[in-house]
């Protein structure tokens, strides 16, 4: 029992806070709490402190929308959180979608859909084409583009509020990841989780792989959902720098060498080691 709990037990933690923040905004919805307000592009906290998604604030800015100062500091607080935690944890530790993306993972790798040899048809790079593409749109549009068909609002919206085509969303991504691409959705596509990776370049809590440790059994990149940024393992003791990296744990949970665990980042050592290089 014990293995299994250190076995997953960032994905436990992960699965307990996406659950209780829809059970939170649900609440607020159904029967009034104040604890928790709104959806994931803006909500308040016990009424009184505000929380934007700065990726939906710049798409309403680039639109030419006059932003509220209550927005503004909601985006503000949110970038300095990310600052500090990585960018990206959004994507592992509050999206719904994930819940989604690693479920389907999950199938596919029980249907042996992994083993098949195949070639990624796409590049990780396009979710910054469709990021500069929504902004585009939005642009020339006068509306947040991408908020309007975001899987990720609608399947928030239609367990919040009961509301559209929020469960489709989230079956054609179940399905896109398992039988078309690999992580397509999170790893390729979406423009929320390439804005966080570019923030998550940034970001103060890194995963640390330690080489002396590592026998190199690999768990961790087949576990991992953005696997390129663990270029390190086997070669050379080094924090995880790349903003893609979801800070999801799963690594971290699998590896019985200890060979990879969280840290603060260490800028002095980062900043030698790019010099020896």
């Amino acid at each position: 029992m014990n293995n299994v709990l250190k076995h997953y037990r960032f994905m436990l933690l992960r699965r307990l806070t996406q659950l209780s923040l829809l059970f939170l905004y649900f609440g607020a919805n159904a029967w009034g709490w104040h604890f928790l307000q709104g959806n994931l592009s803006t909500s308040l906290v016990l009424e009184k402190i505000p929380l934007s998604d700065p990726y939906a604030v710049l798409q309403m800015f680039v639109a030419g929308s006059l932003l509220a100062t209550n927005i503004l500091v909601g985006a503000f607080i949110i970038l300095v959180i990310y600052f500090i935690v990585g960018g990206r944890v959004f994507c592992s530790w509050v999206c719904p979608i994930n819940m989604v993306t690693d479920f389907s993972a999950f199938v596919r790798n029980k249907l042996q859909i992994n083993r098949i040899e195949e070639k990624q048809p796409s590049s990780r790079n396009i979710r910054y084409w469709v990021l500069i593409l929504s902004l585009v749109l939005s642009f020339f549009l006068g509306v947040s583009a991408f908020e309007f068909v975001s899987p990720i609002s609608m399947v928030h919206r239609g367990i919040v509020f009961g509301l559209g085509f929020g469960w489709a969303g989230a079956v054609i991504i179940f399905l896109f990841d398992l039988f078309v691409l690999k992580n397509g959705w999170c790893g390729h596509i979406c423009p929320l989780g390439g804005f966080y990776s570019l923030l998550g370049r940034f970001s103060l809590i890194r995963v640390r792989h330690s080489e002396e440790k590592c026998t190199l059994c690999m768990k961790c990149k087949t576990v991992c959902p953005e696997h390129q940024v663990l270029y390190m393992v086997g070669k050379e003791s080094i924090q995880v720098l790349s903003g893609e990296c979801t800070n999801c744990g799963r690594c971290v949970e699998v590896c019985e060498d200890d060979a990879l665990n969280f840290s603060i980042r260490d800028y002095l050592n980062n900043t030698q080691s790019k010099e020896e290089k």
